[in-house]
């Protein structure tokens, strides 16, 4: 383990094996952090937060403060942060709020680049991109291999679906079917994420069948998840999760494709 002399490490933090603090960080009593990591300098670690193994977290980032919510009266709550993630400069990311389930939840191989943040109680998953200055709102979920654009907004309470990007500059205040492409100023569902399908190395097939499914969310007859409950009886795996996402409960509408 590096601690740099300027450091300030409170003696009940638990680190890890190998685990580099840079100069000038502050790390509080209740903080974890897993082997491996390396705060570079200026990184400030407050609360019940646990960061995992080999994630990397650069200057004047700051985890683990209180959330920005004024209904927030001081009780415990936490902050989970999974492994190798990389978590740029002046990242934020809160604790959650006991109205939320006391938690807030980072998966692991994502990249937060400079200036985003994540609120309280979001629930981040599995290789997500946070572009520059782009923020997540308190209680989103936001699911596996998203990309969310630069000085992107998603409203709290909106679920964005595995393998779904947000153009840069959209305000998102409906949930986004996985794998949908999102743009325009407005957060307008304009499609499929193709370019990260193929990406991915999904089959053909199963792109085609998606091609499919967002035809007949577009051009069906009846309500939007008359649509979708249409689609839950699928070959393909793909587009029996589109399917589940839509008839799962939500405290948002729907995108839906212009």
């Amino acid at each position: 383990m590096g601690v740099h002399p300027t450091a300030l490490v409170d003696p009940g933090a638990r680190i890890g094996d190998g685990v580099e603090i840079g100069p000038f960080c502050v790390i509080g009593p209740d903080v974890v952090l897993g082997d491996g990591v390396t705060l570079k300098s200026h990184v400030v670690v407050q609360g019940d937060t646990e960061i995992g193994a080999g994630t990397v977290v650069f200057s004047f980032a700051v985890l683990g403060e209180i959330p920005q919510d004024l209904k927030y009266a001081g009780e415990r709550t936490c902050l989970r942060i999974g492994p190798r993630n990389r978590i740029r400069e002046h990242v934020t990311m809160n604790l959650g709020t006991t109205g939320g389930g006391g938690v807030t939840r980072v998966g692991e191989d994502s990249l937060f680049m400079a200036g985003c943040h994540v609120a309280h109680d979001a629930q981040v998953g599995d290789r997500v991109v946070v572009a520059n200055s782009a923020a997540i709102a308190g209680h989103c979920v936001i699911g596996d291999d998203v990309i969310i654009g630069g000085l992107a907004g998603i409203h709290q309470w909106v679920r964005v679906g595995q393998g779904a990007i947000v153009g840069a500059l959209a305000m998102v205040t409906h949930d986004v079917i996985p794998f949908g492409l999102v743009q325009g100023p407005r957060g307008e569902l304009d499609g499929l994420n193709l370019v990260g399908l193929k990406r991915r190395g999904t089959p053909r097939e199963e792109i085609a069948a998606l091609r499919a499914a967002y035809a007949t969310l577009r051009d069906g007859e009846g309500p939007f998840q008359d649509r979708a409950r249409a689609l839950g009886d699928s070959e393909s795996s793909m587009v029996r999760d589109v399917a589940e996402f839509v008839m799962s409960a939500s405290d948002r509408q729907f995108l839906t494709p212009r």
